[in-house]
């Protein structure tokens, strides 16, 4: 299959960044390299930019688009959470800006084996990084009832969490769940008709969404790699987030809040005795949407939300 990507908020993010300025910038998730090859065009002589990905066939494809750059250029395979190991090993003390985009990529969603999607029949895997660890299929057919309910709520935002949670379990009764076609089916037949006819999307779509999140863990990397990558941003740098779900976007929101506001004072203290100071400002109070336009050419920027934050 050819690798398609199209890159979210590309103008927005990439001019976040200033990347005109020069020094050495990181993008923490390349994908199909498009932010990667905008940074690297508005670079000056002497920066240096670090794509990284966790997924094998995104660095492959990063790597021959962004070769024509010679060694401005380094694409490494690693999860965004590594950032501060990464950089330590290329004996990179200081960057100067540093970009996520969080989620699932093109190519991930359009190569039906990596079981992804609901709308290809395929084996259930859902690995960003397939060379190791969990898939979907362990999640469905080995979680307890309980588990699967809080993931289908909480990372779905699945009103029918329940229902869907006790017909995995139930049909798995007669054997391990195999295939996308066969979870997108279980979940279908668990939402009310009523409530499937009123929706606009896949009735499937939230509940991937959970189980995918799951088995990347990819609510969780996020705090911890915000604020590993701020420590190492000079004075000035910038950290660009693009989100596409609520809670990706709350935890980023969350993470820049608490880096503007570390005091660990109670709130009926009359003054700062802790001395935790500021360590960025916001740039983006509110978060930038994409264009009407954009969404119109790539319906999957409808949910994309950028937030960015300076180094003080």
């Amino acid at each position: 299959m050819e690798f398609a990507h199209v890159s979210v908020l590309l103008e927005e993010a990439v001019s976040a960044l200033k990347p005109e300025r020069g020094g050495i910038f990181v993008d923490c998730t390349a994908g199909g390299g498009g932010h990667s090859e905008e940074i690297i065009k508005r670079l000056p002589a002497g920066s240096r930019l670090i794509s990284l990905d966790r997924d094998d066939r995104a660095v492959e494809r990063c790597r021959e688009r962004l070769s024509k750059y010679g060694m401005i250029s380094t694409v490494i395979k690693s999860n965004y959470n590594d950032i501060g190991s990464v950089l330590d090993g290329l004996g990179i003390e200081k960057i100067d800006g540093v970009l996520w985009d969080l989620g699932v990529s093109s190519v991930q969603l359009d190569e039906p084996e990596r079981g992804f999607s609901y709308m290809h029949d395929a084996p259930l895997d859902m690995r960003m990084d397939r060379s190791g660890g969990k898939t979907a299929a362990d999640v469905v057919n080995t979680y307890p009832e309980a588990h699967l309910f809080r993931i289908i709520r909480d990372w779905g935002e699945e009103k029918f969490a329940a229902r869907i949670a006790a017909a995995i379990v139930d049909k798995r009764k007669g054997g391990n769940i195999e295939t996308t076609a066969e979870l997108s089916e279980i979940i279908t037949g668990a939402i009310p008709a009523a409530a499937r006819y009123k929706e606009k999307q896949h009735p499937a779509k939230r509940t991937f969404q959970a189980i995918r999140i799951e088995v990347n863990d990819e609510l969780g990397a996020i705090e911890p790699s915000i604020k590993a990558a701020v420590r190492r941003l000079r004075t000035g740098g910038r950290a660009a987030v693009i989100t596409f779900h609520s809670l990706e976007d709350r935890i980023t929101k969350n993470t820049f809040r608490w880096l503007e506001k570390p005091c660990t004072c109670p709130p009926d203290f009359p003054v700062c005795v802790c001395g935790q100071k500021p360590i960025v400002k916001s740039v983006t109070r509110k978060p930038i949407l994409p264009s009407a336009e954009e969404i119109e050419n790539n319906p999957r920027a409808r949910s994309a939300k950028l937030r960015v934050a300076e180094k003080i």
